[in-house]
């Protein structure tokens, strides 16, 4: 009876982390992979392609700090999670660095939008010098 106590608490020990750590990582891919694909990935990186239709939104998630490629225009809004919404808008070629956040993008536009996301995995990586 002692090791089946053993066992069944160490059972409910995994399970309890797994399901805290999956609802705090809110990783776009696993919340939203309608609109989140994984394109690459490595030790260093991870890149994402991202596609809205109109009037399309996400749910709530989260990004380390990346670089952001638009592929196409964009009028989206971000809404934060104290409420508060920020309007984005950006152009076809656009690159902008985006630091880490937890949001919930909507595309506000008439049109569909795509872009490439390169997520940093490791911040403190140093460049080597030939």
């Amino acid at each position: 009876m002692k090791r089946f106590m053993q066992f069944f608490g160490a059972t409910l020990i995994a399970v309890s982390m797994s399901l805290t750590s999956g609802a705090f990582a809110q990783d776009a891919v696993k919340v939203d992979s309608t609109h989140y694909k994984v394109e690459f990935e490595n030790d260093q990186v991870r890149v994402l392609r991202i596609t809205y239709g109109p009037g399309e939104k996400s749910v709530m998630h989260e990004h380390p700090n990346a670089v952001a490629v638009f592929l196409t225009d964009v009028q989206g809004q971000f809404t934060l999670l104290d409420g508060k919404t920020v309007p984005m808008t950006t152009k076809d070629g656009q690159v902008l660095w985006t630091p880490a956040g937890k949001h919930l993008p909507a595309n506000i536009g008439d049109k569909p939008f795509s872009l490439i996301l390169v997520e940093m995995k490791n911040a403190t990586a140093v460049m080597k010098k030939d």
